[in-house]
């Protein structure tokens, strides 16, 4: 099944997320299908901290991709 969910990446104290879609049996941060967006819970004032390319993101549902709970919570967060 693909499931569409974060991926962490930056430095210790500094995280970054991908928003990914991949296979439910990978790895969190392993190999993945395609990049959909980023999340960047420490951004600056003043700049994006959350990017979703919904075109891409009502592909993967359309498709049969499930959206992990945090990823439901930030896309309807950027949708409000």
């Amino acid at each position: 099944m693909v499931v569409i969910r974060l991926a962490r990446g930056g430095a210790k104290k500094r995280p970054f997320f991908n928003i990914i879609a991949t296979d439910s049996r990978n790895r969190r941060d392993g190999r993945f299908i395609e990049r959909v967006g980023y999340y960047n819970p420490v951004a600056p004032e003043g700049t994006t901290s959350l990017s979703v390319n919904a075109e891409r993101l009502a592909y993967w549902q359309s498709v049969g991709a499930q959206l992990s709970p945090t990823v439901a919570r930030l896309v309807k967060q950027q949708a409000a």
